[in-house]
């Protein structure tokens, strides 16, 4: 019924343009019979809203995937530099609550791992928003900034890489159902902030799927209960990625294309020295506002790599 409502709803905003391009013809047909020039200004702005319209529209039309309507689950890890990929971590961190912002999309901080000294060694996010994974799945892949590092007391350039990873959420009809057979759970005392009461009990929960060996587990909350939740939500969208990974990999194969690993794909850098720029690997799309970019201001990277895989799998 979810789908079915989906679909009217997308067809009904196609006939409303429909309807409104009709519309716009009548009159300039009228104008043209009376002479009447005075409306000339009216029809170009309409023209003009209804071009706009219809790029918008035309744009959706690339979120077809099977899960692109979905909420999604962002999970970034630091890579190998401690300190700086942990710092930059927290940076991406930020960039992505940014853009949710911008497009109104609501965030839950699902679990983080604070870093030694600053930043994440690891957070999962949650973006709630009408096409948020559709949009966030252009974003998987290894992350690298170049800058002159703020913890190094001789300021040198240093390179650090991240991995974002992008999860569809999976709903309540999903067809993955997880025997409770199949699950370890496991317990153990939560680390980093939270208080002395997160630290001093076993809150903290650890969930393995035993025939895939995928696991996901969270310390964010109080609560086991909570804790056990969210890693189940978690666990779900790994098992949903991982079933849709399979699919890909399948038609891959029919195809005679080759599939590469996701970690070690640099999609993207952010170089803040000696020049500032932001460059995506994927599809030559640069630009030297660096500072937008990482205010959340990503739209023009994701539109760009959604339309160069128009053809392609999703």
């Amino acid at each position: 019924m979810r789908q079915l409502s989906a679909l009217k709803e997308e067809t009904q905003r196609w006939r409303k343009l429909e309807q409104r391009v009709k519309d716009l013809a009548e009159l300039v047909d009228i104008s043209l019979e009376e002479e009447d020039l005075s409306m000339e200004e009216e029809v170009r702005s309409e023209a003009d809203r209804i071009e706009a319209e219809v790029e918008r529209l035309d744009f959706l039309l690339l979120l077809g995937g099977e899960h692109d309507r979905r909420n999604a689950i962002v999970a970034l890890h630091a890579g190998a530099g401690g300190t700086e990929s942990q710092d930059w971590a927290e940076m991406l961190l930020r960039m992505y609550v940014r853009w949710a912002e911008r497009r109104g999309f609501r965030t839950e901080m699902l679990d983080t791992s604070p870093g030694e000294e600053a930043g994440i060694k690891s957070a999962m996010l949650e973006i709630n928003g009408d096409y948020a994974y559709g949009y966030l799945r252009s974003e998987r892949g290894v992350h690298r900034l170049v800058r002159l590092s703020p913890f190094d007391s001789d300021h040198a350039r240093h390179t650090s890489f991240a991995l974002v990873e992008v999860l569809p959420e999976a709903d309540e009809t999903t067809e993955l159902k997880i025997s409770p057979d199949d699950l370890k759970v496991e317990t153990f005392r939560s680390s980093g902030p939270g208080g002395q009461g997160m630290q001093k009990t076993c809150s903290a929960v650890r969930v393995t799927h035993l025939p895939s060996g995928l696991v996901a587990q969270c310390q964010s909350e109080r609560s086991q209960y909570q804790n056990k939740e969210i890693a189940l939500r978690v666990l779900q969208a790994r098992l949903l990625e991982q079933e849709q990974i399979k699919r890909a990999g399948e038609r891959a194969k029919l195809k005679g294309e080759h599939q590469s690993a996701a970690w070690g794909n640099q999609i993207r850098s952010y170089v803040l020295h000696p020049y500032r720029m932001v460059k995506d690997h994927r599809t030559g799309l640069e630009t030297g506002d660096t500072t937008s970019v990482l205010d959340g201001d990503l739209d023009e990277f994701m539109e760009a790599y959604l339309r160069s895989q128009i053809g392609k799998t999703k």
